[in-house]
């Protein structure tokens, strides 16, 4: 198995690890968002749009981890730093 290979091997299970890691997060974070904000509707429905647009606002901060997290997977898979070192290297012998 050569340098290549190699990192690429890593370059695409870091990604998924990434990807897997990166959203179990934000998904019970979201979870737990809607949960509350159902609560509270339920108990002021009154209040429904006030937390509707907070619930919104939230669960959109809340996502960007996840986006965030599928930016450095594909990063990794399609733009890695460590290619041009390692053809470089290969290049070079």
């Amino acid at each position: 198995m050569n340098e290549i290979t190699l990192i690429a091997i890593i370059s695409i299970a870091t990604a998924g690890l990434t990807i897997a890691i990166g959203s179990i997060g934000p998904a019970l974070g979201e979870g737990k968002a809607l949960a509350q904000a159902l609560q509270a509707i339920a108990q002021q429905p009154d209040e429904s749009p006030a937390i509707i647009r907070t619930l919104f606002v939230g669960m959109a901060m809340v996502e960007s981890t996840a986006i965030y997290c599928f930016v450095v997977a594909m990063i990794l898979i399609f733009a890695n730093p460590f290619w041009d070192f390692i053809l470089s290297k290969v290049g070079g012998q």
